[in-house]
């Protein structure tokens, strides 16, 4: 939404997922904010993005990447279709602390997975997602996964002590 707003007229924001539900609700809640002029939506695999060669002056993706498949290759499409300058932003899990793992864990693998049960009725889909968290590249892992794509300049920062970080690469 923040970035819809930004963009002005003359700006295009794509909001993409391989799951046509997800697209679905993104609309809907852009279009409840106001915000629908300069947004299209495409379902779409970050694996094989379907859009022409240094296409995007920037790509973000929050809390999606652990989910795909195959990261190195979703970085690789998501290298090729940023142009000349452009830049990545992934906001993800990754690892916390080594103080804050214990209650980390505790809270991830115990308390969420029961609030599951008693609000959702759903113990399951909270325990999948503190295993897909565990399953998920560390910092540097998904920094040199980066690299490796082509971007340069990568960095990330870790948020709420590692918990979350935002990883960031361009390309030159």
């Amino acid at each position: 939404r923040l970035i819809a707003a930004r963009t002005g007229p003359q700006g295009k924001v794509i909001l993409s997922d391989i799951n046509h539900s997800m697209i679905r609700t993104g609309r809907a809640r852009l279009l409840d904010g106001g915000i629908a002029g300069n947004v299209g939506f495409i379902q779409a695999n970050a694996e094989q993005l379907p859009f022409s060669d240094n296409s995007f002056d920037c790509i973000t993706m929050g809390f999606g990447l652990r989910n795909v498949t195959d990261k190195q290759a979703a970085l690789d499409s998501m290298y090729r279709v940023l142009k000349p300058g452009g830049r990545l932003l992934v906001l993800e899990f990754s690892r916390p602390a080594a103080a804050l793992k214990p209650a980390y864990d505790f809270y991830s693998f115990k308390v969420m997975p029961g609030l599951g049960r008693l609000f959702a009725r759903d113990a399951e889909s909270y325990r999948y997602l503190a295993e897909s968290i565990r399953m998920h590249p560390d910092q540097q892992t998904l920094l040199d996964m980066l690299e490796s794509a082509g971007f340069e300049d990568c960095s990330y920062q870790n948020l709420s002590g590692g918990i979350v970080a935002v990883h960031r690469g361009y390309k030159f």
